[in-house]
């Protein structure tokens, strides 16, 4: 056999094999790496290369190797689940960088960190001043999570007392000019109605990119030619619209009507309704 094709073979069975193990340790072992698994998958990733190229070499004992290597980590794991002493000492803890507004000097020696660094990463959460943080914590993988002091929490629905529904995941019904028929049906609408709202926008399914509808019933488009514009959607305007005639029509029922019932019912009414009008606009006009 030639030299190439053992280097050939060797490479995609290594690789196969790599593959499995990566996807056997989870999705862990690609995004947030403690310095066990970190070690662990450069020197799995050695084994393969070396064995991969070295034809004098037993492709059974680097596969033996890279089993055993990825057997410790998979048993670590799986005992870490249920004992956190093992969990933390396998993982590690995070560390408390600042606090009530104040920095942790020794923390930040201890994890070897300059202010410069610990700057740069609260800039990378929108934070430009130490003061107006409560609480930051360096966490096992590197990221640094931050607590803002309450008054400078960004203003919620909750901290107003507003009662706000509850929002649905966006369904994508469009995808590459071909109708998504199992998310189109997941949001309560059929193909007629998909037809109906592309033809307000003066648009076809071949040139949708990508046709999105949320929570509310609006339609979003992008058309695969950037330079075509697509009108707003305008099922909120409308709505907002049409409770704001209601309320007008209300209040002109009242004045044209000479009985005293009528007239205190449609002012009653129509109060309930600007009321209601004053705590939906915000979100319709949105």
């Amino acid at each position: 056999m030639p030299d190439w094709l053992g280097i050939a073979i060797r490479s995609i069975v290594l690789l196969t094999v790599l593959f499995f193990f990566t996807k056997w340790l989870g999705k862990k072992q690609i995004s947030q790496l403690s310095f066990f698994e970190y070690i662990n998958g450069i020197t799995i990733g050695s084994i393969a290369a070396e064995v991969s190229t070295g034809l004098d070499r037993n492709i059974f004992h680097g596969l033996i190797g890279m089993s055993v290597w990825f057997a410790v980590p998979f048993i670590v794991d799986i005992i870490s689940i249920k004992s956190k002493i093992v969990r933390d000492f396998a993982e590690g803890k995070g560390t408390v960088l600042i606090k009530d507004g104040k920095v942790m000097e020794d923390n930040l020696k201890k994890e070897k960190y300059t202010i410069d660094e610990l700057l740069a990463k609260l800039r990378n959460k929108n934070v430009f001043q130490v003061a107006d943080v409560e609480f930051a914590v360096l966490e096992t993988d590197g990221n640094l999570s931050v607590l803002l002091k309450k008054e400078n929490q960004p203003i919620t629905a909750k901290v107003l007392n507003l009662a706000v529904a509850p929002i649905k995941e966006p369904q994508t019904v469009i995808m590459d000019g071909e109708i998504m028929h199992e998310p189109l049906s997941s949001s309560g609408y059929s193909q007629n109605w998909l037809d109906t709202e592309l033809d307000k926008m003066g648009v076809s399914i071949e040139n949708v990119f990508l046709g999105q509808v949320d929570s509310y019933g609006q339609l979003t488009v992008d058309l695969f030619d950037d330079k075509i514009k697509v009108p707003a959607p305008q099922e909120k305007p409308l709505l907002l619209a049409t409770i704001k005639k209601c309320q007008a029509d209300l209040e002109l029922f009242a004045l044209q009507t000479n009985n005293q019932s009528a007239k205190e019912m449609y002012q009653k009414n129509s109060k309930k309704l600007q009321d209601a009008l004053n705590k939906v606009t915000p979100f319709l006009n949105n």
